[in-house]
């Protein structure tokens, strides 16, 4: 590979890493809360393997790689939410043209982001969930703390699921409190100690 096109990869490298440092604008509004959108891509990514196996018969690689790439373009355009929508215009679809001129794999980007957006495939739509679904942790995490704005966002985020899958996950965490996977051990590594 030439120097230039391994440079446009170092440059790609060092871009994602601002996505670490752009804040996911709805926790403004939200009023307590914070994240990065790579924390919430993170997070998204781990929930589409999940539902991309428990839905099973779809290709999980490329839900996992819609998944990581949902919000790349965020990298340039930042996290615009609804009402910032309403005032401002981002350009995605300029985003993924300009990275498909530069990257080796520019295209498959571009080309998995569209399909991820046209929500046509399976995938996409388990994609999409995830993205969703992510929310409605992050949201149930803001009412275990005491947000109470935080349930009526839970609530409508929800209501966006489509698999049975997401809507099935979603049920069964709004059951449980968001420290139940540490406290449990916690607690039997008390009752040991107590022995």
């Amino acid at each position: 590979m030439k120097d230039e096109k391994l440079k446009n990869v170092v440059n790609f490298l060092f871009e994602v890493g601002i996505l670490a440092k752009t804040p996911r604008s709805g926790f403004y509004f939200l009023g307590s809360g914070e994240q990065s959108v790579a924390e919430h891509t993170n997070r998204t990514v781990f929930i589409g393997y999940a539902l991309a196996t428990m839905e099973g018969d779809v290709d999980v690689a490329k839900v996992i790689k819609m998944c990581l790439f949902h919000d790349l373009p965020e990298s340039r355009t930042s996290d615009l939410n609804y009402v910032h929508q309403k005032y401002a215009k981002a350009m995605p679809g300029k985003v993924l043209k300009d990275f498909s001129k530069v990257l080796p794999f520019g295209k498959d980007i571009k080309k998995t982001v569209q399909e991820y957006e046209a929500r046509d495939s399976r995938e996409a739509i388990i994609a999409k969930d995830s993205d969703n679904l992510e929310w409605v942790l992050s949201m149930k995490e803001q009412v275990d703390t005491g947000n109470s704005r935080a349930k009526v966002w839970m609530k409508n985020s929800i209501k966006r699921l489509r698999t049975d899958s997401a809507k099935a996950l979603a049920k069964q965490l709004l059951k449980m409190d968001s420290e139940e996977w540490f406290t449990d051990d916690v607690s039997e590594v008390a009752k040991k100690k107590k022995r």
